[in-house]
Order: structure tokens, then C-alpha cells, then sequence
């Protein structure tokens, strides 16, 4: 999978951490002997970012490659990347890079877990992220949550439309109205609403909303939800939303969820990333 940040961007990185130089490099005067560093697991993770920490070693006038790729499931020991050259260059990068993968990982191996214990109860619903991920962090975050096995929910206000109970404060039309009014005017998107309530639910779906985001429903209340919609015949689809975590997931899914929309990966710890560093002769 190829790096998804710009090399302005991952530049930027190394600016943020760097912008006067490295005191201590410079200051003990490091010339340029040649060194190794490999980075590899500490624990089980899902890696991601590994693309990108190459380049930032490259951007540092190193040689790297990447050993492990975005994506993979290894166990502890796992060789993640390698990389040569200069030591000022590849201590510039170390801990940027390092960084950039432990977090990445993390969001990653979170995702993969919620994946892992749904598919092991035999569901096979799609676990949908979030836009928010710590801002300026987004694509980094979409990446890890592609590699862990589940897809962006929304990757921002320009690309999907979603009825927010926020949004109908202000308006003075009714609910058919509002959704016709979306519908009318994007007709080529689905039209998302998220509710709060039964009777919500069951105004937005004889509304026609594609898809209803059910927030902060406890399992048996999307229960109960699909009942009241199949009973009028209604078909929305059902997303959960608010407080979906691995711990939960299978119950939601049992209760009859479509698909499982989640933060939660973002405030995983990230994941351990051993760094070995070594001078060549």
C-alpha cells in the first residue's frame, strides 16, 4: 500500500520536530558514519504507516525499505522496516517515524479486533470509522482503519449527506419535507439520518431515509427498532452509532444492525514498536 501522506506533509512532520536542526546531533558534532536502524514489533499488532516511515527515512538521505507492508497481522519479533546511511539523517527521522507507526498500528489493530470478534460469531457486517480522528491526522487514520478490515463511515462534510437531529433545530419544514428537500437536491447520494429515539427512527424511515444512524441505542432498542420497521415495512438500514467498541459489537449485530459505526479505534493505545539502532564499519 503506498504512502498516503504527501512528502510536503511528511516534510512538515520533520519541520515540527526539528525546525532549528537536532541540538544534540549538531552539538556533538555527529559526522556522516554510516549506520542501521530496523524497527520491529513489540507485540501482535495490525501494522500501518510503514510506508510512510520509509520515506521519511529517505527524505533524510537514508536508504530504507519496507519489510513488513500496511495491513499485515504479525505476531512480536516481526521485522516492520529497515533503513541505512548517514546517522545525523537517521536520527532526524527516528522518532517521527516511529512515532507515525505505533500510532498507526494502534488504530489499526483496534479496527482489526472489533473485525475479528464479529466474524468469529459469523456476522459479517462492515465496521464504518468516524471522521473524528485527531484533527489533521485523517489520512493516516482512513489508512489504518482500511488495514484493519473496516471503511471510513464519512471521510468529511463534502462527501455524504447526513440529517444531524442539529440540523432540523433549524429547519421549518417537516421531516418529509427535509428528506425530499435532500433528496431533490443530491440525488445521487443516499440520504443518512441519525436519531435518538424510536419515534424518531420511525418518522425518518417513513420519510424515506436510506439509512438511519441509531445513537447511543443499547442492543435491545435496536432490537426492538427492527421489529417496529419490518412491522410497517420499512427497510432502512441500520447503523449503530455512539459507544460501539470490540466488547459490545457482537451484541449489537445480533440485535439486527446493518453496520457498526465507531470512534473507538482512535483512542486505542498505540501499538509497541521496537527501534535497534546499529554503526556500520
Amino acid at each position: 500500500m503506498p504512502s498516503v501522506l504527501s512528502d510536503v506533509v511528511l516534510q512538515a512532520l520533520l519541520h515540527e520536530d526539528a525546525p532549528y536542526g537536532d541540538l544534540t546531533t549538531d552539538s556533538l558534532g555527529l559526522p556522516d558514519v554510516p549506520g542501521r536502524v530496523v524497527f520491529a514489533a513489540r507485540q501482535p499488532m495490525t501494522v500501518c504507516g510503514s510506508e510512510e516511515a520509509v520515506r521519511l527515512f529517505q527524505l533524510c538521505g537514508a536508504q530504507a525499505h519496507v519489510s513488513t507492508p500496511t495491513g499485515r497481522h504479525v505476531l512480536a519479533g516481526t521485522e516492520l522496516l529497515a533503513a541505512h546511511g548517514p546517522a545525523p539523517g537517521l536520527l532526524l527521522a527516528w522518532k517521527v517515524a516511529q512515532t507515525l507507526v505505533e500510532y498507526g498500528s494502534g488504530i489499526a489493530s483496534a479496527v482489526a479486533r472489533i473485525v475479528t470478534v464479529l466474524r468469529a460469531a459469523g456476522h459479517a457486517q462492515q465496521v464504518a470509522c468516524t471522521r473524528k480522528a485527531f484533527p489533521g491526522t485523517r489520512a493516516l487514520a482512513a489508512k489504518a482503519v482500511h488495514a484493519g478490515g473496516g471503511v471510513m463511515h464519512r471521510l468529511g462534510l463534502s462527501e455524504t449527506v447526513l440529517l444531524f437531529p442539529e440540523h432540523r433545530l433549524f429547519v421549518d419544514h417537516s421531516v418529509d419535507d427535509t428528506v425530499g428537500r435532500l433528496r431533490k437536491l443530491q440525488p445521487e447520494k443516499r440520504v443518512v439520518a441519525e436519531v435518538g429515539s424510536m419515534e424518531e427512527a420511525l418518522a425518518l424511515a417513513e420519510a424515506g431515509a436510506d439509512v438511519l444512524q441509531l445513537e447511543r441505542f443499547s442492543p435491545e432498542a435496536v432490537r426492538a427498532c427492527r421489529l417496529a420497521l419490518h412491522t410497517s415495512r420499512l427497510h432502512p438500514v441500520l447503523a449503530v452509532a455512539g459507544g460501539v467498541h470490540g466488547d459490545n459489537a457482537v451484541a449489537y449485530a445480533d440485535a439486527g444492525a446493518d453496520m457498526l459505526v465507531t470512534s473507538a479505534p482512535y483512542h486505542a493505545p498505540p501499538r509497541d514498536v521496537e527501534v535497534r539502532f546499529s554503526r556500520d564499519v
